[in-house]
């Protein structure tokens, strides 16, 4: 009869495993380790904390054995986990120090008290596995759309079931004037999956550029076979949108292909965000190009790219300029968001303003520091000279060769040239001076005098502030701020310092300094590398 009971009370055990397991999709394995913790926890309480107890459970019979290991040492310190070599030696004879001796002891009953005390453990340990699967399971569809059903709304948040987890979609990743209500279905895309103190955290987002991305994977097939490449998205949520596309194949058109037969792949997933306008454009190589593309419906008179600033102008026909900008600036920004670059827009009239009070301005600066006509000095500025510099090193044939000019005239307008520059040296030298910058900042090699005294200006009077600069602060930088992007000067914006030059002056003075070590050379480290290798 006792052997019966014992059978009925290990399938039983088994069973719950079995159903508690299948019930929450976890391991079974799980489940029992989590019943032997609260085993071994009620036995520590009935024989003792100080009491090293394992219990165990056949995975196959469900009998349970509780042990008490006891470790082997050459002087027992503590009598509740420790043993002696000679007692060792009489229960195992094969016994050394440092093995484990393992004890049986006779089964608990479980009272009330540990009874619940068990059930807390199971439920945690079953709790944690379960926040385990989920997140394994979703941490590798980061990227992926998923479709769930509206649990319930909070604060503007929305809690989505996904089946074996829940995921948010916050208020800011919904779209403008989008309402859900519980049962409702819902798309949206995974952007991130996160371990918390309260479980996994599954984000959701129907903002993410990547989401309509996914829709057009979804809706074009050239798309999902890879034959169209969605390069880039920019997005004015519920609004506007462009998406950049290119074909691998010359034979397809991109931009075709995701409109569809009577624009019906589009208007899926326009139908899908809510009324977005979608702009598709097809992606080119040649940066100019892809900006004019993504300008579309605006036409573009003429594009000048600063490849280094990752900045270009783009210059529209009057009329031309509010479509090209956009309601509040929307077609601009969401063109320079798609392509990566700072675009700036302006009219012809404008363009041809700023070039003539560029012009003005070379002229002026000619007259004042050569003492010449203004005729000439038009006749210098328009054949590309914008600086005094550039006259002083510059081969004289050069300045001979610009029609109505000869060799004497060349040679005098030099002469003047370098007399003005060593003029304007001496002044820099005493505004240097009078501005306390140390003589080592003004004999850095790669910095001119009108540099030394800007930075003079700046509060940068020493070698070692300079040293301690930042790239940005020596360039400038440009900031976004409500999607416009704003430019702050740097100390040496003015004198066409490039970011890559700025670097390499930084680092030029922090390894004058001692505060590094000069940097090896590509092809002198490979040398070194092939004779030690050698």
């Amino acid at each position: 009869m006792a052997n019966t009971a014992v059978s009925a009370n290990r399938l039983e055990l088994l069973q719950i495993a079995d159903a508690v397991a299948r019930e929450k999709s976890i391991d079974k394995r799980i489940v029992l380790e989590a019943m032997e913790e609260a085993m071994t926890r009620a036995a520590k309480q009935r024989y003792g904390l100080e009491n090293d107890i394992r219990a165990e459970i056949d995975p196959r019979t469900g009998e349970t054995r509780l042990n008490r290991l006891l470790q082997v040492a050459e002087v027992v310190e503590n009598d509740a986990t420790q043993i002696s070599i000679t007692d060792a030696a009489k229960r195992n004879p094969a016994a050394q120090v440092g093995d484990f001796i393992a004890e049986a002891l006779p089964p608990i009953e479980f009272g009330r008290i540990a009874a619940q005390s068990a059930k807390q453990v199971i439920v945690q340990k079953v709790r944690d596995a379960e926040r385990d699967r989920v997140y394994e399971e979703f941490k590798d569809r980061i990227g992926d759309i998923i479709n769930g059903v509206v649990k319930r709304a909070e604060y503007g948040n929305v809690i989505v079931d996904l089946g074996r987890g829940e995921g948010i979609v916050r208020r800011d990743e919904t779209l403008p004037r989008e309402t859900f209500r519980p049962g409702d279905r819902i798309r949206a895309y995974i952007y991130d999956v996160r371990r918390e103190q309260r479980g996994p955290q599954i984000f959701l987002s129907r903002t993410h550029p990547q989401f309509m991305a996914k829709l057009f994977g979804q809706e074009v097939p050239e798309i999902y076979d890879g034959v169209v490449d969605v390069v880039s998205v920019a997005r004015d949520p519920g609004s506007r949108a462009k998406i950049g596309v290119r074909s691998k194949d010359g034979s397809i058109d991109p931009v075709g292909a995701c409109v569809g037969m009577r624009g019906s792949r589009v208007q899926a997933v326009v139908n899908e965000l809510q009324g977005e306008k979608i702009d598709i454009i097809q992606w080119s190589p040649d940066v100019a190009t892809f900006v004019v593309n993504a300008l579309a419906p605006a036409e573009v008179s003429k594009v000048v790219l600063d490849e280094e600033a990752e900045r270009i102008e783009v210059v529209v026909p009057d009329e031309q300029l509010s479509l090209a900008i956009g309601r509040r600036g929307q077609n601009v920004r969401l063109a320079s968001q798609l392509t990566g670059w700072d675009i700036d827009i302006m009219t012809e009239a404008e363009e041809s303003e700023r070039r003539q009070k560029e012009f003005a301005a070379r002229t002026k600066l000619f007259v004042d520091a050569l003492d010449v006509d203004e005729t000439l000095a038009q006749l210098l500025a328009s054949e590309g000279f914008a600086e005094v510099e550039e006259l002083a090193l510059v081969e004289p044939r050069e300045i001979a060769s610009i029609e109505g000019l000869d060799d004497q005239t060349a040679e005098e307008l030099q002469n003047r040239a370098k007399v003005f520059l060593e003029r304007e040296a001496a002044e820099m030298e005493e505004k240097r001076k009078a501005l306390g910058v140390a003589d080592d900042l003004a004999q850095f090699e790669g910095l001119s005098p009108r540099m030394v005294v800007a930075l003079g200006e700046a509060g940068v009077k020493s070698l070692e502030d300079f040293a301690d600069l930042a790239t940005d602060e020596l360039t400038g930088w440009n900031e976004r701020k409500n999607g416009e992007t704003v430019k702050h000067k740097g100390y040496l914006s003015d004198y066409g310092v490039t970011s890559a030059e700025a670097e390499a002056l930084i680092l030029q003075a922090r390894v004058q300094l001692g505060w590094i070590e000069a940097p090896v050379a590509e092809e002198a480290r490979e040398e070194t590398e092939t004779e030690q290798t050698a």
